[in-house]
């Protein structure tokens, strides 16, 4: 009998989540049918997306209010085309204020199985969101060791299936060696910029990663500087990288095909000596490849004032958490500064490797070494149904 799964991402990190949950579902289950919403990696396992995902693209609170009756309009839009489908199990993949919305009124109307893959992040700020999400939800996959008491004390299954980012193949030496030579890079040393996957993050960001990046270049003009476009924003990568007062070397995703562009970001991240990020998944990622690295993100001022008030932790980037400490730099809210970023940089750039054990305990961890994590969010999904 065929399992029909229902499954909705709102963003590019979600995407990546979903399409390694699809795969393990392939090849656990001979006979699945995929309907829902989600990126590039999803369609490559068979999903026809109901809309384009970069539509729920949106981070923070001002940042949402003008697109409030559009989300609203496409919540319900989902929600109704879960309960017409009646799949044996809806999987909704972080994108929290999109998809729970959506789960509420699925269960509202239907007892179809609600799946959340990614816990809230109740021990960082919110602690009652995982009493509110248990009236919707049945069963979470956590990303994170710690998290399945959180989600267990509320009532809902949990089950611990590791962070796909561990399950990345690494680029070998030839990989890196055919990226420098592909991108002109020669045996120069280069600093990764990474200013987000959304369109709001690259508009605040890209003026001061380039700010920081100037005063960074002066003092190492042996540098070069490699930005990885994020497909869904390349567009504004390109054009605000035009204003930059340093060359860059663009990856951009426009023209190559997905496995081409997986191949060069890969060989980038494990080449690159150093990073400068927009804070979120990204940086796992360059602790997987043990590129270090200083986290910045700018906030809508709204957003970081409600943010600091509810915030339990002070520090918004897993690795710290992880290994419970503080060894990579953050530069966020009014802090996002260029002079704060170059500094910063300077630091790490000088004393990396307190960083790099601490991502190598991280990425253990996370499960590096075990099952894939799609796989085994798959696995956990089924022993559920």
């Amino acid at each position: 009998m065929s399992l029909r799964v229902f499954v909705v991402a709102g963003e590019p990190s979600g995407d990546r989540l979903g399409g390694a949950l699809m795969a393990g579902l392939r090849t656990l289950k001979a006979d699945v049918e995929f309907a829902g919403i989600g990126g590039a990696l999803m369609q490559e396992q068979g999903l026809v997306s109901q809309f384009p995902m970069a539509e729920l693209s949106v981070m923070g609170i001002a940042e949402v209010l003008p697109k409030y009756r559009h989300l609203k309009r496409r919540i319900r839009e989902t929600a109704d085309a879960v309960i017409a489908a009646k799949p044996d199990v809806l999987i909704t993949i972080d994108s929290p204020d999109f998809c729970l919305r959506v789960a509420k009124i699925v269960k509202e109307h239907s007892d179809i199985r609600t799946v959340h893959y990614v816990a809230p992040s109740v021990w960082a700020w919110r602690p009652k969101r995982a009493g509110k999400m248990a009236r919707c939800i049945d069963h979470v996959l956590a990303l994170l060791p710690f998290e399945p008491p959180y989600m267990e004390a509320a009532g809902m299954r949990c089950d611990f299936v590791g962070h796909p980012v561990v399950a990345e193949p690494p680029a070998t030496a030839n990989d890196i060696q055919r990226f420098r030579e592909l991108y002109g890079l020669d045996n120069a040393p280069f600093l990764l910029a990474l200013p987000g996957s959304r369109r709001s993050e690259v508009g605040r960001l890209a003026p001061v990663f380039g700010a920081a990046l100037r005063e960074f270049v002066l003092k190492h003009p042996e540098f070069r500087i490699v930005v990885p476009a994020a497909g869904p924003v390349a567009d504004l990568v390109r054009e605000e990288l035009q204003s930059w007062p340093v060359a860059t070397v663009i990856l951009d995703p426009t023209n190559l095909s997905v496995d081409e562009m997986k191949l060069h970001k890969r060989a980038a991240f494990a080449g690159a000596d150093l990073a400068l990020a927009a804070s979120g998944t990204v940086s796992l990622e360059l602790a997987a490849a043990r590129t270090p690295m200083v986290i910045a993100y700018k906030f809508n001022w709204l957003t970081w004032q409600m943010m600091k008030r509810m915030a339990l932790i002070d520090t918004a980037t897993l690795v710290n958490l992880v290994t419970d400490t503080r060894v990579v730099p953050e530069c966020l809210g009014p802090d996002c500064q260029p002079q704060n970023i170059f500094l910063e940089l300077e630091r790490v750039l000088q004393t990396p490797k307190a960083q790099q054990d601490a991502m190598a305990l991280t990425m253990q961890s996370l499960g590096e070494g075990g099952a894939a994590p799609g796989t085994r969010a798959a696995q956990a999904i089924l022993a559920a149904l």
